[in-house]
């Protein structure tokens, strides 16, 4: 019997109060439409969800708040995002403590040029650390954010060491020979496609879905490229208007405009929010393709 593929998870955006807090009100009923608009699950601080900016304390209270309002069977990935192993591993054992079906975790990202013995040692002692509660680990390539590239030989290594640990790899490089060279080596496990342009091609070689941004906005039009073999046209045209833009910042215009509360809009520091200017013309982009779906 085949094991159901991982499907369609929205990497939620994190919303804010007018005082810069997480407004977990908010961010519980955004995690409840996604769901209700076709997303197999959620994840938690991922990049688009700005998790490298989180603190430990609001980590906990943002799953907490998705505990309270989601149905018990759901499915919530946490992101880790840390250089410190004792940091990644802190991240780490809360969510899975608080009964997070699976980490995505990053590789760590200050040192740049390091080798795979080098992320092979870090993994390790992560892995060592966080313990008997060690599960569904996702492994995180996002060379654009990190600088800190994931090889599939080092997967390998790590697979051999920690046998049903790692259940999956999210390819966010946008790089379609590398999404095959994770196909090639790893599609036992769950391959999963970050830049929504490659889909298609990639579900067609045996990818299993995505964990993404654009599961914030257009749920609906990435559901069946996932499940019913879609050629997503519009959502490369999507995607090409969102990437043309501060990619965090633009997602959150959208969920804003969706939302009609551009509240929505706000992000933390280092990121700043769009102009008004481009704002308006993201909008008027997005609803002139969307009018057509």
């Amino acid at each position: 019997m085949n094991k159901p593929i991982f499907g369609l998870s929205a990497a939620l955006v994190t919303p804010y109060t007018a005082s810069g807090a997480v407004d977990l009100p908010k961010l519980a009923r955004h995690a409840r439409a996604v769901l209700a608009r076709g997303c197999d699950s959620v994840t938690l601080c991922g990049t688009t969800g700005e998790g490298y900016g989180l603190s430990l304390d609001e980590r906990n209270a943002m799953y907490d708040a998705l505990k309270e309002i989601l149905p018990a069977d759901t499915r919530i990935q946490v992101g880790i995002m840390a250089s410190a192993i004792d940091d990644a591993v802190a991240q780490s054992k809360a969510a899975l403590d608080a009964g997070a079906a699976g980490l995505l975790m990053a590789p760590p990202f200050y040192m740049k040029g390091v080798d795979d013995e080098g992320l092979y040692s870090w993994f390790n002692q992560v892995f060592e650390r966080i313990g008997k509660s060690l599960r569904g680990v996702i492994m995180y390539h996002i060379p654009s954010q990190t600088s800190v590239g994931l090889s599939p030989e080092l997967i390998t290594r790590l697979r051999k060491a920690w046998p049903g640990v790692i259940t999956g790899i999210k390819d966010s490089s946008g790089d379609w020979a590398t999404a095959e060279r994770y196909l090639a080596a790893h599609g036992d496990i769950s391959v999963l496609v970050g830049d929504e342009r490659l889909l298609p091609r990639a579900m067609a070689k045996g990818a299993e879905g995505s964990i993404c941004g654009l599961a914030n906005i257009a749920p609906e039009l990435l559901v069946p490229v996932i499940h019913s073999g879609g050629d997503g046209k519009m959502v490369i045209d999507l995607v090409d208007l969102i990437v043309a833009n501060p990619v965090t910042p633009a997602v959150k215009v959208l969920v804003g405009h969706l939302a009609r509360d551009s509240a929505f809009d706000a992000v933390r520091p280092p990121l700043s929010e769009l102009s008004a200017e481009r704002r308006s013309k993201l909008v008027e982009a997005f609803d002139t393709i969307m009018a057509v779906a």
